[in-house]
């Protein structure tokens, strides 16, 4: 029970406090899952992101989902998915129940210009720690040229995100990959030759 413990108040805490959507409760489920019960490497939870990034829906309870079902079986998905959704649909019935008579307090309107600049100081951590993790395995030249490339798609020509991913993982499987063994072992054929 332990461990449907620790998935609960994972992403309980994720869902309650990510203001603002989705993409708010990124680093803080990366918080929870990856740093405070270390439920997957930082390399597994870029891979559940980008691949739920592809899929319909939204990506909170995706993630929840899946990292629930990876860490707890089926009980650890349906825990998690609760964990998620109940908390704060419960909150928006009670506040939508009473939203008429204090939606114009200035403490409700400060309360959610005041989150914005947080929600965007998690984002830009998270962003320069999936950099950080880019250029340790693809290097800078390549980090930046799919970098640019994705901005480009999205920003310009305002490609969905999930078809940008797609298109990188159809291209990261069809394309060639390098085999350091194999190098590795033309150098070794060279140095021997060369005695």
């Amino acid at each position: 029970m332990g461990k449907q413990k620790e998935i609960f108040i994972a992403f309980f805490r994720s869902g309650m406090l990510g203001f603002g959507g989705g993409p708010s409760t990124i680093p803080l489920v990366h918080k929870e899952v990856v740093e405070t019960y270390k439920m997957m490497t930082d390399e597994e939870f870029s891979d559940v992101l980008s691949i739920g990034n592809t899929l319909p829906g939204p990506i909170a309870t995706k993630m929840a989902g899946y990292i629930g079902y990876r860490v707890g079986g089926w009980l650890g998905l349906v825990n998690a998915m609760i964990a998620t959704v109940l908390p704060t649909v419960l909150l928006m019935i009670l506040l939508l129940a009473s939203l008429n008579q204090i939606r114009d307090f200035d403490f409700v309107k400060g309360m959610t210009n005041g989150v914005v600049p947080i929600v965007a100081v998690m984002l830009g951590v998270l962003t320069w720690d999936f950099l950080k993790k880019s250029k340790k395995s693809l290097g800078w030249v390549k980090g930046t040229v799919i970098l640019v490339a994705s901005a480009v798609s999205m920003i310009l020509f305002h490609i969905h995100p999930g078809i940008v991913i797609g298109v990188l993982l159809l291209l990261a499987l069809f394309l060639p990959i390098k085999k350091e063994g194999k190098a590795e072992g033309k150098e070794v054929g060279k140095e021997e030759g060369a005695k």
